[in-house]
């Protein structure tokens, strides 16, 4: 098994949230400060890790790091 650290930011257009591409990090630290450097320019970020098997490409339950701003209902809950 493998962590992966993730950062989703979202970039407000009009009404909607807006996907920016997923950002990797090397650590959980990492992740979380640019998230941080991130959320004043926009809508909303998330930074998150994630176990994976990567013989099987298996999946763990994401595990939230930080959210800020605003982010599309239900991600993560």
């Amino acid at each position: 098994m493998a962590t992966m650290y993730l950062v989703q930011a979202f970039k407000q257009i009009g009404h909607r949230l807006v996907a920016d591409q997923i950002q990797t990090s090397k650590s959980a630290e990492k992740a979380v400060a640019t998230a941080e450097r991130l959320a004043p320019i926009r809508a909303g970020v998330i930074a998150f890790s994630q176990e994976v098997d990567i013989e099987t490409d298996a999946y763990d339950e994401p595990r939230v790091l930080l959210k800020l701003g605003r982010l599309p209902p239900g991600l993560m809950e």
